[in-house]
């Protein structure tokens, strides 16, 4: 398969669609992994944001620059996505955890750990949860989410410490 940097620039330059569609192949299931875990599992959601963020891509596939790895500008186009559709439904994002809870007991009567997982990460600020699930699921370096979401370095570390005694006090407390 040719690297993301050959499938690039054939999209780019030449609007080849089969080219970028293999990009969509290659990133589909863990940009909708991403964004099933920023939503708290829920998968239609995952999938409208998932298909917004490719298509914004292809939009915009002419300004990748090759700064960053394609990767990294495609999950800050996800990233941007997420955000503008948390910012649009605001008083829809505070979802009230108790309720949630009490949701995923009745669909689901063995909760298990990935389940319990989803719903500590509701206790994480936006930003606390895209660097913890940027950094621990989805594998990317330090410096990369720095990029995604546009603040220093230093800012992520905060926000996956942040995240990591939150989720800790989370998992201590049940």
């Amino acid at each position: 398969m040719p690297d993301d940097t050959l499938l690039v620039s054939r999209a780019a330059l030449l609007g080849d669609r089969k080219a970028f569609n293999q990009l969509v192949e290659a990133y589909q299931s863990p940009i909708r992994r991403f964004f099933f875990n920023l939503t708290g599992g829920d998968e239609e959601l995952s999938k409208d944001l998932a298909q917004d963020t490719f298509v914004k891509a292809w939009l915009n596939i002419g300004s990748f620059r090759a700064a960053a790895k394609f990767s990294t500008w495609l999950y800050r186009i996800a990233y941007n996505t997420f955000y503008d559709y948390a910012r649009a439904k605001k008083p829809a994002a505070n979802i009230d955890v108790a309720m949630l809870s009490d949701k995923m007991a009745a669909d689901t009567p063995d909760i298990d750990f990935g389940i319990d997982f989803e719903q500590a990460l509701t206790v994480l600020k936006t930003d606390e949860r895209t660097a913890m699930l940027l950094f621990y699921m989805e594998d990317q370096a330090i410096d990369k989410i720095s990029k995604i979401m546009n603040c220093p370095t230093g800012t992520i570390k905060s926000h996956l410490h942040r995240g990591k005694e939150k989720l800790a006090k989370y998992f201590a407390s049940g």
